[in-house]
């Protein structure tokens, strides 16, 4: 039977889940972080360095540890979703979604017919090789559909978006809305927020859940009281540069 997702289970109670972005696609460093604990990992294919055999092994790697992994593809792209969905990725992550048509697309992807599109193979990672006799009635259910909310378009249709039958959740991108609003590279402007806070606090007085990415840790922990179920609150790349440049300055200060 495919594995009771911890992710999906906590976000659809209201329980917090702390994630960390992975995006240099190296399974080591994949495993570095995982050592750490957070509750689910995203793994990057639309800005990241990964490509399809390295989410196979980051998958792996995460599999020994107590993280769920969630993989964002470059586009809905029905052939790739086929291809994660195989390797046994536990949740996916939608890149701009627009539209209630998009977000059912990107479900319709995930699923086998009648239900959706995706194309059957019976001997893969996702099905224990073939030795999983129940993988195929329990995966829809096991198997954390993300949208992303990045434009002021996406933001009128939130709710629509956010009801579609099959998404589970739905991951607000303040730093393309910023640049809609024409904020680029300014990911925490107040005005970014006015438009996303109203939006995120209404779907989750619906008890659908959603989050972001932010790298302010006392945004983080404001998010998380106010009852956002999943946030993200930094990067690989951006906790190994971080340490770099402050290593660099410390040894250097006088």
């Amino acid at each position: 039977m495919v594995q009771s997702n911890p992710f999906l289970t906590a976000i659809r109670d209201g329980k917090p889940q702390i994630g960390l972005w992975v995006s240099l696609g190296d399974p080591l460093t994949t495993e570095v972080v995982a050592g750490a604990g957070y509750d689910w990992l995203l793994l990057d294919m639309e800005h990241g360095a990964g490509e399809l055999a390295d989410v196979q092994a980051q998958l792996q790697v995460i599999k020994g540890y107590d993280s769920t992994a969630i993989v964002r593809p470059d586009w809905t792209d029905p052939a790739k979703i086929k291809r994660l969905m195989d390797m046994g990725a536990p949740g996916l992550l939608f890149p701009m979604v627009q539209n209630a048509e998009e977000a059912a697309a990107a479900v319709a992807a995930t699923r086998y017919p009648p239900k959706g599109v995706r194309g059957y193979g019976g001997t893969t990672r996702a099905t224990g090789f073939g030795r999983d006799k129940c993988y195929t009635p329990t995966v829809d259910d096991q198997t954390a559909v993300l949208v992303q909310v990045e434009s002021l378009h996406a933001l009128e249709n939130v709710e629509a978006i956010a009801t579609t039958e099959g998404v589970d959740g739905v991951f607000f991108g303040p730093a393309d809305i910023a640049a809609d609003m024409g904020y680029l590279g300014q990911a925490m402007h107040d005005e970014v927020w006015a438009k996303i806070l109203p939006a995120a606090m209404r779907l989750i007085s619906k008890q659908i859940p959603v989050g972001p990415l932010v790298r302010d840790v006392s945004f983080a922990r404001r998010l998380l009281r106010a009852g956002f179920p999943f946030v993200a609150c930094g990067s690989d790349a951006g906790l190994l540069a971080h340490a770099a440049d402050t290593l660099l300055e410390d040894v250097k200060a006088p």
